[in-house]
């Protein structure tokens, strides 16, 4: 039988400040930090993603940052192996790991397994970009809704990347993409997880947003995506910021327009963690506000990996 390993999770919306709690309380209990960010493993995306800075990542071990190349794929099964690997390296050098990432998929793979999926179809998948080019994105999003309605009410109509995989999931196996995402709750057998999620109201996390994307520009995310323009996948080129600049750089859009559409993305983005995140009724919930949030996640964490008492 194999080990039951524990793991603290540190979720919440883009923008709640999940690395700083992280960082933190990885340094209060020997812990080490299991990324659970999918864009965050590409190399070179940093000011996109908020990737944890060199000076917390020297503090504090990091893992699966900067491991893909942005012309490769990670999907959730190649995330999860990784995770699982990192997560068993963690503990037998004693020590806990903590997975910090806003990342649905990810945090429900890493509870409850994935079931095993079909691959990619690339003959499959080139039938259907090319109905995507002949009939527009309106007319795959309405068969993903007939077909698989439980993940097309999680995608944006114009995702064309993933209704364009889950409809190729559909046709080559005859399920529906979201019956690969999910095992009806069950957790994994030897895996034991606390979960915690920084929450803030509305307002605040609006404006946290705006301001972290006013930094993200600031900091020079335009000149990033220029320099990864020529190499990013059509997974990365999807992330929220990536998207909308490289619309600009096509001279699709002006920078200003880029930069308010960055804010919306990343506000739909945030309404779509929360409604996931209060579906796991194992969710310690934690106000980004408290004076005493490092404390409190602190005692929880320590509560959880105290062993049982001896009968």
């Amino acid at each position: 039988m194999s080990q039951c390993l524990q793991a603290i999770i540190v979720t919440g919306p883009t923008a709640s400040g999940k690395s700083s709690l992280a960082v933190s309380l990885a340094s209060h209990l020997n812990a080490e930090i299991i990324n659970g960010d999918a864009m965050a493993v590409y190399q070179g995306m940093d000011i996109g993603t908020a990737k944890p800075s060199q000076h917390e990542r020297a503090g504090v071990p990091h893992h699966l940052l900067d491991v893909i190349p942005t012309n490769d794929h990670c999907n959730v099964q190649r995330w999860l192996d990784l995770a699982d690997a990192a997560t068993r390296d963690i503990h037998q050098r004693g020590k806990v790991p903590i997975i910090c990432g806003g990342s649905i998929l990810s945090i429900k793979a890493y509870l409850e397994g994935l079931s095993a999926g079909p691959p990619r179809d690339e003959a499959l998948r080139a039938q259907l970009e090319a109905r995507l080019a002949r009939e527009g994105s309106a007319a795959l999003f309405e068969e993903l809704m007939a077909v698989d309605p439980e993940y097309a009410a999680q995608r944006h109509p114009n995702d064309h990347r993933r209704i364009i995989r889950a409809l190729e999931v559909w046709h080559s196996s005859g399920k529906p993409y979201s019956a690969y995402h999910t095992t009806d709750g069950q957790r994994r057998a030897n895996r034991s997880c606390l979960l915690l999620a920084i929450h803030w109201p509305r307002e605040i996390l609006y404006r946290r947003i705006n301001a972290r994307c006013k930094a993200m520009f600031a900091a020079g995310l335009v000149e990033e995506v220029r320099s990864l323009m020529p190499q990013l996948s059509d997974e990365a080129a999807q992330a929220v910021g990536y998207k909308e600049v490289l619309a600009y750089l096509r001279g699709e859009t002006s920078l200003d327009e880029a930069a308010e559409r960055t804010r919306r993305a990343s506000r739909r983005l945030a309404k779509h963690q929360l409604t996931w995140l209060k579906r796991f009724p194992e969710m310690h919930w934690l106000k980004g506000d408290d004076p005493e949030l490092l404390q409190r996640a602190s005692q929880l964490a320590q509560n959880f990996l105290q062993p049982p008492a001896s009968p």
